[in-house]
């Protein structure tokens, strides 16, 4: 009786533990909004999270709403995702420039803050 009632329980476990994977097959995936750079990114992540604070300020959610909300969340995350590789080593830029600035190198302040501020001035927008 007790290889039966671990058996009852292993089961039951292992069917819990594969109903997200099977609920997850059904779920849509789309193509999202491409963030090419800084900019793109920036206006993505701004106008989509803004599409899914229009969703949510809505009385009542329904399946419909949240299938917005997640075709919304694709673009955001790509957006995410160029913001961080891109704002990820800026700080690194901007101590080059400090350090050249502070070296008085004309040609390394130059060509660092050229660098810096191409990627440093979307943020400003």
């Amino acid at each position: 009786m007790k290889n039966i009632a671990g058996f009852v329980c292993a089961a039951a476990m292992t069917t819990l533990l594969l109903s997200p994977a099977t609920a997850e097959d059904s779920v849509s995936h789309y193509a999202p909004e491409q963030s090419e750079t800084l900019a793109d990114a920036l206006e993505n992540y701004n106008t989509y999270n803004q599409k899914v604070a229009e969703v949510l300020a809505r009385p009542s959610l329904t399946e419909n709403d949240m299938e917005e909300i997640h075709e919304h969340t694709y673009t955001i995350e790509v957006a995410l995702a160029r913001i961080n590789e891109t704002l990820g080593g800026l700080p690194v830029t901007l101590e080059r420039l400090h350090l050249a600035s502070e070296s008085y190198n004309a040609a390394a302040v130059r060509g660092v803050g050229e660098v810096y501020l191409e990627n440093a001035l979307p943020l400003a927008e």
